[in-house]
């Protein structure tokens, strides 16, 4: 009797153990600008990194990306240091490894995110294959702007350690993380998740999984709203603009914001919400958005938007 006690009070320490361990590895999976950015602040942060993606070509994009942008960190952090400037970037490129199959690098880690292409399909289809591949303990993330975190969670087994973990870009300098809470995670999760937003040295919010959670459920809308007073004649738009940066304080205007974030992007969360809420006003694409990206115009990156760039 005594022995099996000390067995049980043994695997409840070692369940106890693993609920609460902190997070030291993380891999992330998708290579592109926010992948590469999280991958990034996570192995400044003192975290073991493996950055997955399938294409090795992105890969190598994404390391040279990441190593430019840490000679910035260093130049900043260290000054005419230039052991410890090297020592820097030696020491944080030397925590991050990459790899083209996820499913070989999530048995050995104990955070998985996901920042990959805004697609349900594809997540589930990713997220169904590591879920069959991770030990139970590792908790699954999606970095997601616009999706359903539990719809994502659905294909899983892990509900309880599923979560949302919505970095902002660039990484390195947003110090904002919302962390997304679906009914089905767990206290010990949501509390693993803060940890590691800490670690991260962000600053961490708490929602629930609400339609662009906190901050684009705000500015999306409000972005919209700026393309349909311009549609209706109201002001133009150098002048809504012009208006929101003096009379609201805003630093930059909501239609050169629109241009800025992505004319594309402001369209396919609107497309989105308004495919799932056809009953609420305000997620209705705006005929010129629309038009725009038709047109090809999708802000700065493509060098036309609301302005000319």
């Amino acid at each position: 009797m005594a022995m099996l006690s000390s067995v049980i009070r043994s695997g409840m320490s070692t369940l106890a153990n693993s609920s609460s361990r902190g997070v030291s590895h993380v891999t992330v999976i998708g290579g592109g600008l926010m992948g590469s950015g999280i991958a990034q602040v996570a192995a400044q942060t003192g975290h073991k990194v493996t950055l997955v993606d399938l294409d090795e070509k992105v890969l190598s994009s994404s390391t040279s990306r990441i190593s430019k942008s840490l000679s910035r960190v260093a130049k900043k952090k260290f000054g005419d240091d230039a052991e410890g400037a090297k020592s820097f970037l030696d020491s944080t490129m030397g925590a991050i490894s990459t790899s083209t199959s996820a499913v070989s690098v999530v048995q050995e880690t104990d955070l998985v995110i996901e920042a990959i292409v805004e697609n349900m399909g594809i997540k589930h289809k990713l997220f169904t294959e590591l879920d069959g591949a991770a030990p139970d303990n590792v908790i699954f993330a999606s970095n997601t702007s616009s999706l359903p975190i539990e719809e994502i969670a659905s294909v899983t087994n892990r509900k309880d350690r599923f979560g949302g973990l919505h970095f902002f870009n660039p990484v390195p300098m947003m110090k904002l993380l919302e962390i997304v809470k679906t009914p089905q995670l767990s206290d010990s999760t949501l509390d693993q998740l803060k940890a590691f937003g800490k670690a991260m040295g962000k600053t961490s919010v708490v929602c629930s999984d609400t339609p662009g959670f906190i901050v684009n459920r705000l500015l999306v809308p409000n972005l919209a709203e700026a393309v349909k007073m311009k549609e209706r004649g109201v002001a133009s738009t150098e002048d809504i603009d012009i208006a929101m940066r003096l009379g609201a304080g805003h630093p930059m205007g909501p239609l050169q914001l629109a241009d800025y974030v992505g004319l594309d992007t402001c369209l396919f969360i609107l497309q989105g919400w308004n495919a799932k809420y056809p009953e609420i006003e305000m997620f209705k694409p705006p005929a010129t958005l629309e038009k725009l990206v038709s047109e090809g115009k999708l802000g700065v990156k493509s060098g036309e938007g609301f302005y000319k760039y």
